[in-house]
């Protein structure tokens, strides 16, 4: 049964991650809000718990695993417990470039699969900053947060997509879930006609956990030199951030849902993507 929540319930705790909230209960423009148990976003699922698991699979009915991640993080990091769940479907939309040739990084990490290699370069394709060109004036955030609707362009579209299709519940995550995740669910609640200042304060919502989503990062070996290189205060996400990445696209495409039209994601598709997170 699908519930409606509050800004202030829609964490979800989990053993195993610091970051995952519930996409339902934020208002719309037309007065209604986005329905809970369709789409969550969350950090790194790599460490959830034995309850974990049962808890989005049976309780929350989780279907498919949206992950933003690098090739280089997905195999630094390992197969996650979710991985060993036939009826989750996990798929792969990095919004960051890969050095060398693109693999199916998910049956690299089964079990009968010869040894993966890392490409030369894998260290710097790990969480590499790049920026979208002609944003020169822009803050930094808002330079790469534009860029991954550059170099990632079509694996934001088609995490979109996926969002916007099957059933049960689906989880949208990279390694934070603050930046990727953040670009990616913003575009989503846009399609579903959440209000602009909604939107933003979802993302920046993570600052309420950032001090303890800094320090489990920083215990995998993957992330640790990038936890280690700036203090808590530059991982903060900062509303002005995400307010400032709308205004561009409203500026330059007529608002998220023109960019997005201008590069296929049509009426249709919108229309499915909405569905999921309006219709109950």
């Amino acid at each position: 049964m699908v519930t409606q929540q509050t800004g202030t319930d829609r964490w979800t705790p989990l053993d195993g991650t610091t970051n995952t909230r519930d996409l339902g209960g934020l208002p719309t423009t037309d007065g209604g809000t986005t329905v809970s148990g369709r789409v969550l976003r969350s950090d790194n699922l790599q460490t959830l718990s034995e309850a974990d698991v049962r808890r989005l699979v049976d309780e929350l009915d989780l279907r498919q695993v949206i992950d933003l991640r690098t090739t280089a993080e997905v195999l630094l990091e390992g197969r996650g417990p979710l991985r060993e769940v036939p009826s989750v479907v996990h798929r792969h939309f990095t919004l960051l470039p890969e050095r060398g040739e693109r693999t199916d990084v998910f049956a690299a990490e089964e079990p009968d699969a010869p040894a993966p290699e890392l490409t030369t370069g894998w260290a710097e394709s790990l969480l590499p900053r790049q920026v979208a060109e002609g944003t020169e004036q822009e803050h930094p955030a808002v330079r790469a947060y534009l860029g991954y609707l550059v170099d990632g362009r079509d694996n934001v579209l088609g995490a979109l997509r996926a969002l916007a299709s099957g059933e049960g519940a689906a989880v949208v995550h990279c390694a934070a879930g603050k930046d990727r995740t953040g670009v990616v669910v913003a575009l989503a609640l846009a399609v579903a006609g959440v209000e602009r200042e909604a939107i933003v304060a979802d993302y920046a919502q993570t600052a309420e956990v950032i001090d303890a989503l800094v320090a489990k990062l920083a215990t995998s070996p993957t992330y640790a030199q990038d936890m280690a290189s700036r203090d808590v205060a530059s991982h903060t996400p900062q509303a002005g951030t995400m307010r400032r990445v709308l205004e561009v696209l409203d500026e330059l495409h007529g608002g998220p849902v023109g960019w997005l039209t201008e590069h296929g994601f049509g009426p249709d598709e919108q229309a499915a993507l909405r569905a999921r997170l309006r219709e109950a």
